[in-house]
């Protein structure tokens, strides 16, 4: 694995996948990258997203240009606090010699699915728990823990997560929201590209609204 930050890796209309993830159940775009030692459970992953070393996803949907740092958890699973105990021997029953597993616990799992919006950046050991939806644009902090719903190109840290700004102003957010640059095609993105690097984004947006139509 390359560690300069201008390597010279080359992704494509195949997923690129270290040959130590584990991915089960799991649907992969374009120009994807699994890195070393990550998990995916019954999770999908939308076009140019990467999954850094060390993350662990289950029962999410992750959008579109998705930056996702190492050692994050998202949808990491949860136990059944209600019964008597909420060990895995209730539902992981076959492991210990008592009988089947409990089929029901897993649906029940599958019932709370993670969104995370297109274009989210989510930074190193942060956890974002199940059944939450992080909006397009988003940041999560370092080590934060994501409770609770993230609006659109909000800012959020801690524990548990809370807002601390807007990327952008309300108008700037609706714009972009209604542009929608992460459904462009290939060709767009990479003709677009400069200006993705030099204009400011009132400048990006006035030259690209309806670009994409």
């Amino acid at each position: 694995m390359h560690t300069d930050e201008s390597n010279d890796l080359r992704l494509g209309e195949t997923p690129l996948v270290h040959p130590s993830a584990d991915i089960r159940d799991s649907v992969l775009g374009r120009y994807t990258e699994v890195q070393e030692n990550c998990a995916l459970l019954e999770s999908s992953l939308g076009d140019y997203a990467y999954l850094s070393p060390g993350c662990d996803v289950a029962y999410a949907d992750i959008g579109k240009f998705a930056s996702v740092a190492a050692q994050v958890r998202i949808g990491p699973t949860n136990h059944p606090m209600w019964r008597a105990s909420q060990h895995h021997f209730t539902y992981r029953s076959a492991r210990y010699g008592f009988g089947p597993d409990d089929p029901g616990l897993f649906e029940w799992r599958r019932t709370q699915r993670t969104a995370v919006g297109c274009d989210v950046w989510i930074g190193h050991a942060a956890i974002v728990l199940p059944g939450v939806t992080v909006g397009h644009g988003a940041v999560v902090g370092a080590g934060a823990v994501v409770s609770r719903d993230v609006e659109p190109y909000a800012v959020v840290g801690g524990v548990p997560a809370r807002p601390i700004r807007y990327r952008f102003s309300e108008p700037v957010r609706e714009r972009l929201l209604r542009l929608a640059w992460w459904d462009w095609p290939h060709d767009l993105l990479r003709r677009a590209l400069p200006d993705f690097r030099d204009l400011d984004i009132e400048a990006f947006l006035n030259k690209y609204e309806g670009a994409g139509q």
